[in-house]
C-alpha cells in the first residue's frame, strides 16, 4: 500500500515538473530551497496519512545542503606591459648609440664629434613585457617576476633588442634574483617619459640575495649581497707604462654589501641606504698580475617623497667613494693618482689607485593638475672629484633638467610632451650641451589574474 501510494504521488508531481523543467532554466539556490521545503511539507502530509491508515514509514527526511562557497585562490598570474613610441627631435647631438634617451655622459664636448646638429629619432625601445606570479605558499606570500624591455645596452648599445630588467623570486622576507639594488630608492624616480631619467640618482638593477628582516608598522629594514661591477679608469697610466694601461682590469673578489631602512605611509616615505664594497684591480699577462690592489668603496643615499596635495616632491642626495657603478649616469669607481716624491736618484712619480669621490643630487616634483593631466619638473646632477692623473677628457659633471605635460584620456593610454636639457663638463673644463623635445605615445595592458579566465 505504502509503495503504491508513494509511486502514485511521485508520478503526479514528477510528470508536470519534468515537462516544466524542459522549458525552464535551472533553479536558483533560493528556488531550490523553496522547492525542497514544499516537498518536505508534502512528505509530512503523506506520513500523517500513512499513520491514519496504519502503515509504518522508514523513509528518511529529505535534506538539502547548499553548495560550498568558493575558496579564494592561493595563486595569481598576470601578464602585463606596454607599447610605447617616442618621437624625439634632438636640437643638437649625442652619441648615436644613446640617441633614444638623454644621458649627459654621452653629450660630446668637442663640436662635430658625432656629426652635425639636429636629429629626428623614432624609438620603440621602451616597450615592455612582463609576467608576475603572486600568492601564498606555506603561510608566507611569494612573488616571482620576469620582465624585459627592448633597450639594448653594453655590446647591444644602440639596438632595439631584448634586455632583461627583472628576474627574481621572493618568498616571505627572502629575495633572490635580479631587481633594483637595495641601495636605490625607485620611488623617487619622477613621472618623466625620457628612458634614462635624472643623472644624479642611484639607479641600477643587480643580481642579489636580499633579506628583509623588519616589515611592520610602516618600517622596513633589509640587507643584501649584490653582484659587484667595478668601473676602472686607467687615466694617464699609459705615460708610465702602455702595457699596464692596455691590460688593467677590474678584480671583483667580493660581493657588494647593501642595506636600507625606510619609514612610510599614505603621506609618503623617508629612506636611508648604504653600501660597502671592495673595488679591486689587476693587470692581465704580468707576473702576479701586478700592479694589482684594491680600495674600499662606500656610500650613503638619503631619499624622500612626500605628498603635499597636488604636489609630490621627490628628493635624493647620495655621496660616497667608488659608487659610480650604482649611479644612473656618469663617473668612475677607481682612477689613478700620482704623488711626486724626492728619491735618492731624483724625482719619483708614485702612482696609486683612488676610490673616486662622487656627489649626486636629484630634485623633482610631480604635479597632478587633474585626473587626466599631470607634469614632472626638476633638476639633477652627478659630480666627481677627478684625480690628478686622469685624462683631461674624463667625465667631471653631468647635469639634467626636464619638464613635461602628460595626458591620460583613458586609464591605459598616455600621450605627453617633454622638454629636456643636459650638460656635460670634462675634467679640463670643456663643456657640451644638448636640448631635445620628446613626444610619447603609450598604451598599457594587463591580463589581470589569468587563472580567473578558467572559472
Amino acid at each position: 500500500m505504502r509503495k503504491l501510494l508513494l509511486a502514485a504521488t511521485a508520478a503526479c508531481i514528477a510528470t508536470p515538473a519534468l515537462a516544466e523543467e524542459a522549458q525552464q532554466p535551472p533553479l536558483t539556490d533560493a528556488e531550490r530551497t523553496q522547492a525542497v521545503q514544499e516537498l518536505q511539507e508534502l512528505r509530512a502530509r503523506i506520513n500523517r496519512l500513512e499513520t491514519r491508515l496504519g502503515v509504518s514509514t522508514e523513509a528518511p527526511p529529505i535534506q538539502y545542503t547548499p553548495p560550498a562557497e568558493k575558496r579564494m585562490k592561493d595563486h595569481n598570474l598576470e601578464l602585463y606591459g606596454f607599447v610605447q613610441l617616442d618621437a624625439i627631435q634632438d636640437f643638437k647631438r649625442v652619441n648615436p648609440d644613446w640617441d633614444a634617451t638623454l644621458r649627459p655622459s654621452r653629450i660630446p664636448t668637442q663640436e662635430g664629434e658625432f656629426g652635425g646638429d639636429g636629429q629626428s629619432i623614432f624609438s620603440v625601445r621602451q616597450s615592455r613585457l612582463g609576467a608576475k606570479a603572486t600568492g601564498e605558499v606555506a603561510g608566507k606570500p611569494y612573488e616571482a617576476k620576469f620582465e624585459f624591455d627592448l633597450y639594448g645596452t653594453g655590446v647591444d648599445a644602440g639596438q632595439t633588442t631584448f634586455r632583461v630588467r627583472h628576474i627574481y623570486g621572493k618568498w616571505g622576507p627572502f629575495l633572490a634574483g635580479q631587481t633594483n639594488t637595495l641601495f636605490m630608492d625607485g620611488d623617487i624616480f619622477p613621472n618623466v617619459v625620457d628612458y634614462w631619467g635624472p643623472t644624479g640618482m642611484v639607479f641600477v638593477r643587480n643580481p642579489q640575495l636580499r633579506w628583509t628582516f623588519v616589515n611592520n608598522g610602516g618600517f622596513e629594514a633589509a640587507v643584501a649581497l649584490e653582484h659587484p661591477s667595478d668601473d676602472i679608469d686607467p687615466g694617464r697610466i699609459r705615460l708610465i707604462d702602455e702595457n699596464v694601461a692596455a691590460n688593467i682590469q677590474s678584480n671583483e673578489e667580493l660581493p657588494d654589501l647593501t642595506a636600507a631602512v625606510r619609514y612610510g605611509g599614505d603621506w609618503g616615505h623617508v629612506r636611508l641606504a648604504g653600501i660597502l664594497r671592495k673595488i679591486g684591480f689587476e693587470t692581465r699577462g704580468t707576473d702576479g698580475n701586478e700592479p694589482e690592489g684594491h680600495e674600499t668603496g662606500w656610500g650613503l643615499n638619503a631619499t624622500s617623497a612626500i605628498k603635499l596635495g597636488m604636489v609630490t616632491p621627490r628628493l635624493g642626495v647620495v655621496y660616497g667613494r667608488g659608487i659610480a657603478t650604482y649611479m644612473n649616469d656618469g663617473g668612475m669607481d677607481l682612477a689613478p693618482a700620482v704623488e711626486i716624491q724626492q728619491g735618492p736618484d731624483g724625482i719619483l712619480i708614485v702612482p696609486r689607485a683612488v676610490a673616486v669621490k662622487l656627489l649626486g643630487i636629484s630634485a623633482y616634483a610631480d604635479l597632478q593638475w587633474s585626473k587626466q593631466l599631470s607634469s614632472a619638473i626638476g633638476y639633477s646632477f652627478t659630480k666627481v672629484d677627478n684625480t690628478n692623473f686622469q685624462e683631461p677628457t674624463a667625465f667631471h659633471k653631468g647635469e639634467y633638467a626636464s619638464a613635461n605635460l602628460l595626458w591620460t584620456p583613458l586609464d591605459n593610454v598616455l600621450v605627453g610632451a617633454e622638454l629636456l636639457w643636459g650638460k656635460r663638463t670634462d675634467n679640463d673644463g670643456d663643456t657640451g650641451t644638448d636640448t631635445r623635445l620628446q613626444t610619447t605615445f603609450k598604451w598599457s595592458f594587463s591580463s589581470k589574474n589569468i587563472w580567473d579566465w578558467f572559472e
